[in-house]
């Protein structure tokens, strides 16, 4: 079950099956995909994600499905990957919050979202071993580009799984934070980023996926800053800024 809600500007998209950790079967992906589309209609300036009970998510929901009938591609290819490109370039900046077992495709719900804060006893990693399967949702282009081809290897051939300070101290996510303390401070950075200039932190965040992408050199990427700057000058906000600099006040950004 997904459940939406919207407060100041501010979406909170929650996985809400603690009884199965939040695993995901298709049905959970398509309402996932409307949470995100409604929360983007009512024209949010950021969106918070969590999962409800002990862990943030653990993955694929496969109970009861038969591997000889498994439709694989439908899953991954035509259902999710859509929700996680829908995920990752949603219009206003995006945080998680991360505890429990963030496993598979709940691992790739975290590599599309823009922040992630993650608790101290998150378990990260890549649990296929088992069940003869192979990490997927971005699993491999995260750990490879972060942790080398060895660390990625030893985790995916050992099953080993992560912890949330190991998550970060990798420089696999933002920050780690205590398990009773995660949720309210990500709900707080999203809160921060809705009163902010939200046309500048989607440009950057632009430019981000272009570097991760397309991997534009430094002086492509300058030229882009600078397009995007001129650009900037001619919004509410980027006024609002320097006239609240200017007058020594805190501004009052509209996202416009």
């Amino acid at each position: 079950m997904i459940d939406l809600t919207i407060a100041d500007d501010v979406a909170h998209v929650v996985l809400n099956a603690p009884e199965k950790r939040n695993a995901l079967d298709l049905q959970a992906l398509t309402d996932l995909g409307s949470a995100y589309d409604e929360a983007e209609a009512a024209g949010v300036r950021a969106l918070m994600l969590r999962g409800e009970g002990p862990g943030f998510c653990a993955g694929r929901d496969i109970a009861g499905v038969d591997p000889a009938t498994d439709d694989v591609t439908g899953y991954l290819d035509r259902v999710f990957t859509p929700l996680l490109k829908k995920m990752a370039s949603f219009p206003a900046p995006t945080f998680a919050a991360a505890h429990g077992a963030c496993l598979g495709v709940g691992l790739g719900l975290l590599i599309a979202t823009d922040v992630v804060y993650v608790a101290r006893t998150a378990k990260i990693g890549s649990p296929f071993a088992a069940l003869g399967a192979m990490l997927d949702s971005g699993g491999h282009a995260l750990f490879f580009e972060r942790l080398g081809a060895h660390k990625t290897l030893d985790l995916i051939y050992t099953g080993r799984l992560m912890t949330g300070d190991e998550a970060v101290q990798s420089g696999l996510f933002s920050q780690v934070l205590p398990d009773d303390e995660v949720v309210a401070e990500t709900a707080d950075a999203a809160s921060r980023a809705a009163i902010g200039a939200t046309q500048s932190f989607l440009a950057s965040k632009r430019l981000i996926a272009r570097l991760r992408d397309e991997r534009i050199a430094l002086w492509d990427a300058v030229a882009v800053e600078n397009a995007g700057q001129a650009h900037l000058r001619d919004t509410a906000d980027y006024r609002e800024g320097f006239a609240a600099f200017q007058q020594k006040r805190t501004p009052g950004f509209t996202g416009n």
